[in-house]
């Protein structure tokens, strides 16, 4: 009973971080088309001003966030592992 809760759980854990994943591709496909519509737009109505810099920069900031939330967590150490580690040690504080 209890293996087949355990792998139950890790089972809808995988698929929250496909979840996560699929939904950070999504976005930054739309990201890639916004800037490149943008760019498109202001160099046909406006080439001497090129103001899509700023649009550019905020839709890159933002692709930024969303990245380090869904993948930054593995990168900087702060993980599935890590999170269980810290579990455990605060559980033996608790004792």
């Amino acid at each position: 009973m209890d293996t087949r809760y355990t792998e139950e759980k890790q089972y809808l854990a995988a698929k929250k971080r496909l979840k996560e994943i699929k939904g950070f591709y999504a976005h930054l496909f739309v990201n890639v088309l916004s800037i490149i519509i943008i760019v498109a737009v202001n160099l046909i109505f406006s080439p001497y001003y090129h103001w899509f810099w700023f649009a550019v920069a905020g839709i890159c900031i933002a692709t930024f966030i969303h990245w380090m939330l869904v993948f930054g967590k593995e990168i900087f150490g702060f993980g599935k592992d890590w999170e269980d580690k810290k579990i455990k040690e605060y559980l033996e504080k608790k004792k």
